[in-house]
Parts: structure tokens; C-alpha cells; sequence
């Protein structure tokens, strides 16, 4: 008889999300995301960061500050990291994009263009902010479906 306590593919799909955001070096903020086709097969992974060969230890972290002085110029967040390293060949068409953030107005588009179809988030601590009235806006035109995460309390631990 086979098990029957494994994790469902929502609790597996967003725990990488969360394993990936654990390798951002961002000091407030840690975002990971994970890309997903129709089958249920990882197409892409990506965290919050500074882009590929710029030295993270010169760029700024600070949150507060003139543009040029703080991260946010810099940063590539986790959902466009994941559409960025996608390496398949084929298309995102279709997929599903779990993120441990709801995405920003910059992230949506490119979600949106890129043909993700479904966004798992797990949480929108900044849901009155514009940015992500705009996101929601442009995932309904879009037809682009979002949903809150649903922690079903799986305690998984493990060391690395």
C-alpha cells in the first residue's frame, strides 16, 4: 500500500520557491520563485538579486536613499530571474509561476508576456501599493489567474 502523507504539488512547488529565495542576499527581503509546466515538470527556477556579473558586494542594498543609492535600480526580482533562466527551447506558454511574493507591475508584464497563465503566491504584504494594483489589473485583462498559496501546516525540515 502506498503512502499517503507526501505533499501535495503546490506545497512541493512553492517549498522550492522558498529554498530558492533563501539564496538572495538581499538583507530584508528574500524572494524565490519556480516555474512549472502543465505536467508538473520544473522548467525554471529564480530569487531576488543583482544581475549576472555585477559584484553584489559593490552594488547597494539600502532600501531608503537616492535611486542610485539604494537596490531598487539594480535588483532583478525572483519571477524575472526564473523567466530569464529558463534554458527549455520550447515556450512558457501555459505554466505556473509559484512565487513567496506577489509580483510587482515590472514582474506581471513580463509573466504576461512571456505566457504564464497561473501565478501561486505566498504572500502580498504590499497589496495597496500601485505596483501591485497595476499587476492585478494586468494579470485580469490578461486572463492570467493568481491565487494565495494554502499553507496546509506540512512541517518539513531537513539540513543542508
Amino acid at each position: 500500500m502506498k503512502r499517503n502523507d507526501y505533499i501535495t504539488w503546490d506545497q512541493y512547488f512553492m517549498g522550492i520557491a522558498i529554498m530558492s529565495a533563501a539564496r538572495s542576499k538581499d538583507p530584508n527581503t528574500q524572494v524565490g520563485a519556480c516555474i512549472v509546466d502543465e505536467s508538473n515538470r520544473i522548467l525554471s527556477m529564480g530569487y531576488n538579486g543583482m544581475p549576472s556579473g555585477c559584484n553584489d558586494d559593490e552594488m547597494p542594498w539600502d532600501r531608503e536613499g537616492e535611486a542610485l543609492t539604494s537596490k531598487y535600480f539594480f535588483v532583478c526580482h525572483a519571477e524575472l530571474n526564473a523567466i530569464l533562466n529558463y534554458r527549455g527551447g520550447g515556450t512558457l506558454r501555459g505554466s505556473r509561476c509559484y512565487v513567496t511574493l506577489f509580483p510587482c507591475n515590472e514582474c506581471a508584464k513580463a509573466i504576461i508576456q512571456s505566457g504564464i497563465k497561473e501565478v501561486i503566491y505566498m504572500e502580498d504584504k504590499y497589496s495597496d501599493s500601485e505596483s501591485t494594483i497595476a499587476a492585478k489589473k494586468m494579470f485580469e485583462m490578461a486572463d492570467v489567474k493568481y491565487r494565495l498559496y494554502k499553507n496546509e501546516h506540512k512541517k518539513i525540515e531537513f539540513e543542508v
